[in-house]
């Protein structure tokens, strides 16, 4: 792929991965039939509806929506390989934690490398039995559920993820279960469970659920803000684009992304109640991002970055030491590919500083098996001279197997990525 090129066009991104793994998690818990519309098509996704059909759910495929008829009815015969998607691992955990099954949950290697205490731990506290390597820091995962009871857990870290796979397990645990984060999360599952038919309480920073059994439900999946990101990115910092994004989803906690590229001068208009984003391209100043940004752009920070290096002046990011555990420790992977393409950046224990220029030349990029590396480098390298090369890029198919398919559309054909695996 060579540029600078210019973006101009409409698309509509994947569904948004986040929701579209709830769905079809709800779906195959609730007993009964529900339908599902606009589910994302990446592998991520692709791994849970698996998982789930070894424990006995039924997926049928329908022009445009597929038909969920839920129940767990059978205990997995098989290890459960989740690929690399965090969201499938420990959401799923907590599901088999209050089945009276015993599950083995795995996925590639890098999966196998993220922290997975922090579900573990809470998990033990509530009945089920727990086993991984590293004492259960890591992954395979030995899971038998059951007897639960309910917990008040204050978590250490503020994820979605953490916060999930608790409350999954507290659907089935007799009494009442709390999570109560450092810093408010994204809110999908609470969203979720509340459509299917899941009395939920949320006291600020606190929530709450009790041993409930899911109605069916019909879900419709908009477009993930996450992907939306690189287009909001790649538009503003190459020249003379124009773009538009239809259908985004914009609950609590996942359109902060919007607001920090605003702060840096961004011209984008959100229409929420369309969910349309309009992004024109134009110059962009340095902000500083802190820890009270990170929990609603922690999945942008890579294509934030991009961004950062094309604008004018010093960008700090801080109090994202979450980034450290991502597919890919994507502080130090964010930073290396910033400085493939001239830009320079450097580490800090909890985000990196980047310094704005405008001479940024194609480079060559490893992905290190993270998708938002591979597509982060793709959105640089649009607005750099020269060719840029992404190893890895494979990895995309994770999230957003689409995406080269897009980069042609809205270059009009004059940017073709080349792709490298290895």
């Amino acid at each position: 792929m060579a540029g600078p090129v210019a973006l101009a066009g409409a698309i509509r991104v994947p569904g948004d991965k986040s929701i579209s793994h709830r769905a079809l998690l709800f779906a195959g818990l609730a007993e009964g039939e529900s339908t599902v519309r606009g589910l994302s098509r990446g592998d991520d996704v692709r791994r849970t509806r698996q998982a789930l059909a070894e424990f006995g759910v039924r997926f049928t495929d329908e022009d445009g929506y597929l038909r969920v008829l839920g129940g767990l009815r059978e205990e997995p015969s098989t290890v459960l390989d989740l690929g690399n998607s965090g969201t499938a691992m420990r959401l799923i955990a907590g599901v088999c934690a209050g089945q009276d099954m015993h599950t083995v949950l795995t996925g590639d290697r890098f999966l196998r490398a993220r922290p997975m205490d922090r579900v573990a731990v809470p998990l033990r506290s509530m009945g089920a039995t727990v086993d991984g390597r590293q004492g259960g820091r890591l992954a395979p995962l030995s899971i038998r559920g059951g007897n639960l009871s309910g917990i008040h857990y204050a978590s250490p870290v503020a994820s979605a993820q953490v916060k999930s796979a608790v409350m999954l397990a507290g659907l089935s645990a007799a009494g009442s279960t709390t999570v109560v984060e450092p810093v408010a999360t994204r809110r999908h599952t609470e969203e979720m469970l509340a459509l299917f038919g899941v009395d939920v309480e949320v006291d600020g920073t606190a929530v709450t659920v009790r041993r409930s059994t899911l109605t069916p439900a019909e879900v419709d999946v908009q477009g993930d803000p996450s992907q939306a990101a690189f287009w909001a990115v790649g538009a503003l910092i190459a020249p003379d684009s124009r773009v538009r994004v239809d259908n985004l989803y914009s609950g609590h906690g996942r359109t902060g992304f919007v607001d920090v590229l605003r702060r840096m001068g961004g011209r984008l208009d959100f229409d929420r109640t369309t969910g349309t984003l309009e992004i024109t391209s134009g110059p962009l100043t340095a902000v500083s991002i802190g820890a009270e940004d990170v929990p609603g752009i922690v999945d942008e920070i890579p294509v934030l970055a991009v961004a950062a290096a094309a604008a004018e002046g010093t960008t700090v990011i801080s109090g994202a030491e979450e980034l450290r555990v991502k597919e890919s420790d994507r502080i130090k992977s964010t930073v290396a590919m910033l400085c493939a393409f001239g830009v320079h950046a450097e580490e800090t224990p909890d985000g990196m500083v980047i310094e704005g220029t405008a001479n940024r030349r194609g480079g060559e990029v490893h992905s290190h098996g993270d998708h938002r590396i591979a597509m982060a480098a793709a959105v640089s390298g649009l607005a750099a001279t020269g060719p840029t090369v992404i190893h890895g890029w494979d990895a995309v198919a994770t999230s957003y197997p689409g995406f080269a398919d897009h980069v042609a559309e809205l270059s009009g054909g004059a940017a073709r990525l080349r792709e490298v695996t290895s």
